[in-house]
């Protein structure tokens, strides 16, 4: 079990910010941990790299007690926080460098992970010379440097543009073959593109715990999809067990289907009947959005 967390509760002052929380994570996986912004994750994550302490409860990682066993767990684990602090003044090696030697980490590592996050054509550069999309490499780079066994990314793509979104995740994937990875956002999109599993928290307590194959088995789903002119609701209707129609701008619209198969090759043998051009078309995940919705919306 690379992540047990069992009855753990947070104080600050008279405010509840984790409620008697528990779940566990297993290695290999790459689980999302999804709120509402001030649901508690990142306070959650604090605790599990031992920044902070739980006022109640136990934690284990990779079986080492956050309490008694700090700089194992610390040894265990590679922390990326919400807000990456970097040195902007340093050099991308001389920042890498320097946060090996705490470690006591050799070159040859330093090179292996400037290589495996795509750093290499930027690695001269100061970090403050990065876009934020390198910036974010940087961190992540700095917690690979010892080769934890569990890596704890808080918002890991906040902030990003879409090509350095698809690289990132493509990144946290890779690494999530070979090691624990529990991340925490608000982006549904994110977890969809990355995770197994996802857990969500709502006011400091596990509102689920859900894979995302079960999910993708309940028979709901939601197709997007954008023609080149507007189409009325009722027109769209008529595909093959429709049963909802959402205009959500402009020529794009969310179809909902009562059905688990995959509704996308009707849409477009649809829209091609009806001398409709398709400009994109796309799976949502409904199940995921609806189930957040129904359990964080006060």
């Amino acid at each position: 079990m690379s992540i047990e967390v069992i009855g753990v509760s947070k104080f600050y002052g008279s405010q509840r910010a984790l409620n008697n929380v528990s779940f566990k994570v297993n290695k290999p996986e790459i689980v999302g941990f999804l709120g509402p912004n001030g649901a508690g994750k990142s306070t959650m994550m604090k605790i599990l790299t031992t920044y902070i302490s739980a006022d109640e409860g136990q934690i284990k990682v990779n079986g080492f007690d956050v309490t008694t066993d700090t700089k194992m767990v610390q040894n265990s684990v590679g922390y990326l926080p919400e807000h990456n602090p970097l040195y902007l003044d340093l050099y991308v090696k001389e920042y890498l460098n320097f946060s090996a030697s705490i470690f006591n980490i050799g070159r040859q590592r330093i090179n292996e992970v400037i290589e495996r996050t795509g750093l290499l054509p930027e690695s001269q550069k100061k970090i403050g010379e990065l876009s934020k999309g390198y910036r974010q490499r940087v961190g992540l780079a700095n917690a690979l440097l010892h080769d934890p066994d569990v890596l704890i990314l808080d918002e890991p793509t906040t902030g990003l543009d879409p090509n350095q979104l698809v690289d990132i995740r493509h990144l946290i994937t890779e690494i999530g073959k070979t090691k624990t990875v529990f991340l925490s956002t608000h982006i549904m999109q994110e977890v969809e593109a990355m995770c197994e599993r996802v857990i969500i928290i709502n006011k400091g307590e596990i509102v689920a715990d859900r894979t995302l194959s079960d999910l993708q088995t309940e028979k709901k789903q939601t197709v997007i999809v954008e023609f080149d002119y507007r189409v009325e609701d009722a027109f769209l209707l008529q595909i093959p067990k429709a049963d909802h129609v959402n205009n959500t701008h402009g020529f794009v619209y969310e179809i909902t289907f009562k059905t688990s198969e995959d509704m996308r090759s009707h849409v477009f043998d649809f829209a091609h009947d009806n001398q409709l051009k398709i400009l994109q078309l796309n799976q949502k995940n409904a199940s995921l959005e609806r189930l957040f919705r129904d359990l964080t919306v006060n």
